[in-house]
């Protein structure tokens, strides 16, 4: 008797359509990104294109935007490795419908729409609110350091710039002699002597102008040559700032009243001081548990259901002026994302430790736990045992003190671990503030629609 094998014949035709919504399971996290971005509001993003119908045909916004969100929810951010997957992944080829955008393309959307992307966050924390995952009872706020897209060893001070400008500018300069000669280089090209030329040019230069409008440029220059522009002119505001401030000092110490000795007058700086990184100058330096990185500190402020309220990048490395801003800008999430609800309990490690920024918590509403000796416990104070400092110890002693303040951990450290680590996003991959906050935010809005996609299976399973 013959082997009995099913037939795998790839060279058969298919005789009848292929239906892709027999290509996933129901449950499949496609369909329910493709389902969630039904229910926002994308306006935002089909207001970038014309009215009228003319130009060249664009793919879907929301086709693009649930592509972005599945990609960036399994750990995607490459624009090229998801023009692959829409090749070989069949998730992907069921989100953009068998089409393939090119990578180009994607990069373009994800740069153009970067503020609508951002603001995806608060429409999905929405649908967080409206399963009922989103309490802000007990919430805790951290930062984790992220890496730039950008090397520390490009940190290049004032005189280092002005070297590399000048010697790209002699570069240029040798270019355009090896290229014009004698001429001076800006006379007529023989392409623009005749009318029709001349016709066909500046409709070309029209068409470029557009699609330059067309796209929001970059926070930070692509060109080289324009960052270490940038980079300088940074350094030489600074160094304008301190110069001035020093001479305001200095005049109203002179019309102040004198008593004792006058004091030496302090000379502000020569020139420039500090470094700017030449290749992402909005990034720093910072200090993290793995030693010195370039990069950013990026923080988030979650719920007892992992799910993250409130999501903001800093430039500065110390957490102790984030403690109130992240706590408003919950407020205000929660505010746009359709929930009345404050933050309650504040849970926050010792490096938020900051009296003004406690103060300012309670007076808008929440009750902060702060350790102010770098641990749970708090040691005595030997300074008398008394003092906003020691209430706040003694309030960790407690039972009930001590018992909030062990959820913290749980509560924030494994978002950061899931998204740096299981998501493979231990690095940024655009430059600039502006970029950097957008994909921040994408990050931690995909976190919180793979938290939902799991609400809803467990709810399904009862």
């Amino acid at each position: 008797m013959p082997q009995n094998f099913l037939s795998c014949e790839r060279d058969q035709p298919l005789l009848l359509p292929p239906d892709l919504r027999d290509w996933l399971p129901e449950d499949h996290l496609a369909w329910f990104v493709i389902g969630s971005v039904e229910a926002l509001d994308l306006a935002d993003f089909y207001s970038a294109y014309r009215s009228d119908g003319h130009g060249r045909s664009a793919h879907d916004p929301q086709m693009m935007v649930a592509l972005l969100l599945y990609a960036y929810a399994t750990g995607e951010r490459s624009s090229r490795r998801m023009e692959r997957r829409c090749h070989e992944d069949v998730a992907y080829r069921v989100i953009a419908a068998n089409r393939v955008p090119d990578h180009a393309t994607i990069a373009r959307f994800r740069a153009r729409h970067q503020g609508a992307l951002a603001a995806l966050f608060t429409q999905i924390l929405g649908l967080c609110v409206e399963a009922g995952i989103a309490s802000a009872a007990v919430v805790a706020v951290d930062g984790t350091k992220v890496a730039a897209d950008a090397s520390g060893h490009r940190n290049e001070d004032h005189e280092e710039i002005a070297r590399e400008i000048l010697a790209e500018a002699g570069r240029v300069d040798e270019a355009e002699d090896e290229i014009y000669g004698d001429r001076r280089g800006d006379e007529l090209p023989a392409e623009l002597a005749t009318h029709g030329g001349r016709k066909e040019w500046i409709r070309e230069a029209l068409r470029r102008q557009r699609e330059a409008r067309e796209e929001d440029p970059e926070p930070v220059p692509r060109a080289r040559a324009e960052r270490l522009e940038l980079c300088r002119r940074r350094l030489e505001d600074d160094h304008r700032t301190v110069v001035e401030a020093h001479r305001a000092y200095e005049e109203a110490k002179a019309e102040g009243p004198r008593r004792g000795r006058p004091p030496t007058a302090a000379e502000p700086p020569a020139g420039p001081e500090g470094r700017v990184n030449t290749t992402d100058p909005d990034s720093q330096k910072m200090r993290s548990p793995h030693g010195f990185l370039q990069g950013y500190n990026a923080q988030a402020l979650t719920n007892e259901a992992q799910v993250v309220i409130a999501a903001e990048v800093l430039t500065e490395g110390n957490d102790s002026g984030a403690l109130a801003p992240m706590v408003e800008l919950a407020t205000t999430e929660l505010g746009r994302a359709g929930s009345p609800e404050r933050p309650g309990i504040l849970l926050a490690d010792a490096g938020y430790r900051s009296a003004v920024q406690v103060d300012r918590v309670r007076e808008g509403g929440a009750i902060p736990l702060v350790p102010p000796d770098g641990h749970s416990r708090g040691a005595p104070d030997p300074g008398g045992g008394v003092g906003p400092d020691e209430f706040m110890r003694r309030a960790l002693r407690t039972p009930t003190g001590a018992a909030l303040y062990r959820r913290r951990r749980w509560m924030i450290e494994p978002v950061f671990a899931d998204i740096k680590f299981n998501r493979r996003a231990g690095r940024f991959r655009r430059r600039g503030l502006g970029a950097v906050r957008s994909e921040w935010r994408l990050l931690t809005a995909t976190h919180n629609l793979l938290k939902l996609h799991r609400h809803n299976l467990a709810l399904a399973a009862g």
